[in-house]
């Protein structure tokens, strides 16, 4: 009887180490399992999540506009004050709801050309007005309905997973060599994020990145960004920063980019203008992607585009001028967020997954921890027992 009391607890000390090592096995073939399945549904060619959610946004997408209203135009003119704005907004439009057009895969590069065709629906629901007010500010056209930017050409992934969607080549040029190259917001700059937080989205955990200050640095700050100070007597000789004059990109047009109402922009910049708040919550640039998959699930892209004025004695309306403007025209914020339905398929099919082994592997280890340290304690407590009699 004894003997079959010890060699049960033996036993159950056994199994629970095989069922707390089976749980420690678990953990780096199931993360190998899920990383196999993200790399392949990660990749952009037929039949993926990547490709689907890809072709066509499977959120809605907003482009909102603010306009800087000039209050005093006339005061300006005449008297070189200082310019009085009210911005005026939003001015809502749905962009990205058509599919990418004219797709062509190649196996040997493993990249995806393609045109991203341009369509905006006005949504007056999320507007403050219609697209037939009228404001006062300088003389700027601005125009993206119903027309195609040029053909992108993208790394699909399939030899790195890291390049997916990276830009390869756009209307033919390699943007790595081009410099000053254009590629974000239709302003012509590429940017890059850094990571600033995590945070839960609708449930599921995102790392949120966000632009760095340094994308707006003078260029003795920041060196990369000495092709985009052209004007030595604006900036002072490149030393005042939050501001990139892209006038290269736009056939010589005296265009700067900025974040919305000078955002961790120089004093000096916003000082001839009345009106503005900058504010870190509501002009500022992010992207919440989820670590796991790499996809995006949220993002704000924000963008603010000036014009610099300067006296000119042939111009009527500009040689009252006594000092030069940077004058801000409008900001935009193009978002967009996961949706509730895809959020919901999102933390079943992905995040629910992982967390479920996750949780198998814990309790798999937990139990079968606790199961050996029990039955050994107890099979230790039964020898001396034994023993004492």
């Amino acid at each position: 009887m004894g003997c079959n009391r010890n060699c049960g607890l033996i036993t159950g000390a056994v199994i629970g180490a095989a069922v707390a090592l089976f749980g420690g096995i678990l953990m780096p073939v199931g993360d190998m399992l899920i990383e196999k399945t993200i790399k392949k549904e990660s990749v952009l060619e037929e039949g993926t999540i990547a490709f689907k959610n890809w072709v066509k946004a499977g959120a809605n997408v907003y482009r909102q506009f603010w306009i800087f209203d000039v209050q005093n135009p006339d005061e300006v003119a005449v008297n070189s004050s200082k310019i009085k704005v009210k911005q005026r907004g939003p001015y809502t439009y749905r962009v990205r709801y058509l599919a990418k057009d004219i797709i062509t895969q190649d196996s040997k590069t493993h990249t995806v050309s393609f045109l991203r065709p341009k369509g905006a629906i006005f949504e007056p629901s999320l507007s403050v007005g219609t697209e037939n007010d009228t404001f006062t500010v300088l003389n700027l056209a601005v125009a993206y309905n119903n027309t195609a930017d040029g053909v992108y050409k993208i790394f699909s992934g399939k030899d790195d997973i890291s390049k997916v969607a990276r830009i390869d080549t756009y209307k033919g040029y390699i943007l790595h060599l081009i410099p000053c190259h254009c590629s974000f917001l239709s302003v012509f700059r590429s940017f890059y994020a850094v990571f600033g937080a995590e945070i839960n989205l609708k449930g599921i955990p995102v790392y949120r990145f966000v632009l760095p200050s340094r994308i707006f640095a003078s260029p003795l700050q920041n060196p990369d960004n000495h092709c985009f100070c052209t004007e030595k007597i604006i900036s002072k000789d490149c030393t005042l920063y939050g501001v990139l004059d892209i006038s290269k990109c736009k056939e010589g047009k005296p265009v700067y980019i900025s974040l919305p109402h000078f955002l961790h922009a120089s004093p000096e910049i916003a000082e001839p203008i009345e009106g503005l708040s900058p504010n870190e919550e509501e002009h500022s640039t992010y992207l919440d992607v989820e670590p796991i998959t790499g996809f995006t699930l949220q993002f704000a892209q924000r963008m603010q585009i000036n014009i610099l004025v300067k006296p000119a004695k042939n111009i009527v309306a500009l040689k009252g001028l006594k000092h030069n403007y940077l004058v801000p025209i409008l900001w935009l914020n193009e978002t967009a967020t996961i949706g509730d339905e895809k959020a919901e398929m999102f933390r079943n099919q992905v995040t629910g997954k992982i967390n479920l082994l996750g949780l198998v592997e814990m309790t798999l280890m937990s139990v079968g921890a606790v199961m050996f340290i029990a039955f050994t304690i107890s099979y230790c407590a039964c020898r001396l027992k034994n023993r004492l009699n």
